[in-house]
C-alpha cells in the first residue's frame, strides 16, 4: 500500500513568532486529534525555522512519538562553494531536514528554473539522504492547448528518468496544475485522476509496475478543506502538496483528516 502523505509548503509567510506558534499549534492538535494515524504530515517552513521546526515535532518525554516530519521549500543545484545565498543540501541534511521540495512551478516561472537543473537538485538531496518531492504540471495555455501530457512527460524525463530504479524509488512526485496555485481554483477529481495516473504509466513504462505501484503522487493545486476528500477519494492521488492552507491549523488538520477511512 502506498504512503498517504500531506505536506504543508508555507511558501515565504511567517514571522518567527508566527511560525513558532503555527508549529506549537500543530503539534498538539495532531498529537490530540489525527484521526488517521497512517498519514505522514510534512512541514515545510522557511529554512530559517527549520531548527524551531524540529524542536517542536516530537513529544519531549518521548522522542518516538514525531507528530510531523520537518521538509524545506529548495536546495542548491551545488554541493558547496561561492554561491551566495545558496543551501546546500549538505546543510540540510546537518539540521536533520528529511524532505526538500524542488521544482515548484513559482521557482520555474519566477526564478527560470529548469527542468536540468531540478535533476542536479534532486541528485544532490539523494546523495545526502533527503528525500525530494518534485512538481510538475502545466501551465494554463498548456492546458486550453491540450500539451498538459507533452509538458508533463517533458518534465519527468529531463528532471528524473536520468536516475537508477533504486534512486527513482525513493522519490515523492507532486502534480501542480499551474493554472490552480493560488488562483482558488481546483482541477476536479477526475482531472486530476487523469493526470495522476498518466504520471503513474509514465513511471511504470519506465521503471516497471512494482516501482510505479509504490511511488506517492500528491495532488497541489489549490487543494483545500473543503477540496481534499473528493481529491484524495481517487485511486491514484495519495496526498496533496498544501499551499495556503497550511498556513492555518484547522484548516491544514481538516485536510490531513479528510482520507477514507
Amino acid at each position: 500500500m502506498r504512503r498517504k502523505i500531506v505536506a504543508g509548503n508555507w511558501k515565504m509567510n511567517k514571522t518567527f513568532q508566527e511560525a513558532e506558534d503555527l508549529l506549537d499549534e500543530l503539534a498538539g492538535r495532531l498529537n490530540e486529534e489525527q484521526e488517521d494515524q497512517d498519514v505522514e504530515v510534512i512541514v515545510c517552513p522557511p529554512y530559517l525555522y527549520v531548527e524551531m521546526a524540529h524542536d517542536l515535532c516530537s513529544d519531549e518525554d518521548d522522542a518516538t512519538q514525531v507528530y510531523y516530519s520537518v521538509g524545506v521549500q529548495d536546495v542548491s543545484e551545488h554541493d558547496k562553494g561561492a554561491h551566495t545565498g545558496e543551501v546546500s543540501a549538505a546543510m540540510l541534511s546537518s539540521m536533520d531536514v528529511e524532505y526538500c521540495i524542488v521544482g515548484h512551478s513559482e521557482r520555474r516561472r519566477y526564478f527560470g528554473e529548469t527542468d536540468a537543473q531540478v535533476a542536479r537538485k534532486v541528485e544532490q538531496l539523494l546523495q545526502n539522504e533527503i528525500t525530494p518531492i518534485v512538481c510538475c504540471g502545466e501551465q494554463a495555455e498548456d492546458r486550453e492547448a491540450g500539451k498538459q501530457f507533452e509538458v508533463i512527460g517533458r518534465q519527468l524525463k529531463e528532471g528524473l528518468f536520468n536516475l537508477k530504479p533504486l534512486d527513482f524509488s525513493r522519490l515523492i512526485i507532486a502534480y501542480e496544475p499551474v493554472w490552480a496555485i493560488g488562483t482558488g481554483k481546483t482541477a476536479t477529481p477526475e482531472q486530476a485522476q487523469e493526470i495522476h495516473a498518466w504520471i503513474r504509466n509514465q513511471i511504470q513504462e519506465q521503471y516497471g509496475k512494482e516501482i510505479a505501484r509504490v511511488i506517492p503522487i500528491l495532488y497541489g493545486g489549490s487543494c483545500n478543506a473543503k477540496t481534499a476528500k473528493d481529491l484524495f477519494a481517487q485511486p491514484d492521488i495519495d496526498g496533496g502538496l498544501i499551499g495556503g492552507a497550511s498556513l492555518n491549523a484547522d484548516d491544514f488538520i481538516a485536510i490531513v483528516n479528510s482520507f477514507d477511512k
